[in-house]
Parts: structure tokens; C-alpha cells; sequence
């Protein structure tokens, strides 16, 4: 699954409010890296990749986050992947719940 949001905020300062949502709301929330596009006009684009365990997926998920206001407005698309065990991976809504977690950060700047 994935997530997809409109948001009134610069990419820069939503980058901000997603790691101090993922990092400083969590035990076990780390970025584990952050790319930086700068373009014309103030136009940027964020990719950052971070990871979590998850108790409830017996172990670590991994959640991408792009924002990035190239067309204008700013926009919010991220994935999770990583969760679950054995052939069919289920994860028992750990992943939703990374994604949930940038959905409830940016929320009070969606559009």
C-alpha cells in the first residue's frame, strides 16, 4: 500500500516534521539516508528512507518518503515494505501504520 497527500508546506520544513515524527516519536525509528534535489524558484524534492521495528511484524520495515513541490504544489507519496514473515509476508497492518504515521504528521497542512 501506499500514501499519497497535497500539503501546504514547504518540502523542506514537512521533511522536518516527518524525522521528528518517525525519529523523536519512536524507539526504533532511524533515517537511514536523505537526498536533496534543489531546483529553480525555490523548488526542491526530498527522498529520505527510514526504518523501524515493528514488535507486531517480527521485525524491521522500511518507509520512503518523497516530497517534493516541482510542479508547485507540494506533494507527499510514501511506501513501506519489509514487513511480515515467510511466503505470503503478512504484517499484520505494521506497514499502514508507517505510512499512517507521515499521514498523521503532515495532517492539520493537508489540502
Amino acid at each position: 500500500m501506499a500514501l499519497d497527500m497535497r500539503i501546504n508546506l514547504h518540502p523542506e520544513k514537512a521533511a522536518e516534521i516527518v524525522n521528528d515524527e518517525i525519529i523523536g516519536g519512536s524507539v526504533t525509528g532511524e533515517l537511514i539516508d536523505s537526498y536533496v534535489i534543489q531546483g529553480d524558484n525555490d523548488k526542491m524534492c526530498v527522498v529520505s528512507v527510514y526504518d523501524k521495528h515493528y514488535y507486531r511484524a517480527g521485525n524491521r520495515l522500511t518507509l520512503t518518503v518523497i516530497i517534493d513541490n516541482m510542479e508547485g504544489i507540494t506533494k507527499v507519496h510514501c511506501v513501506s515494505g519489509g514487513g511480515g514473515e515467510g511466503f505470503f509476508r503478512f504484517d499484520w497492518g505494521a506497514a499502514e501504520s508507517f505510512e499512517y504515521c507521515v499521514e498523521e504528521a503532515l495532517s492539520k497542512y493537508k489540502i
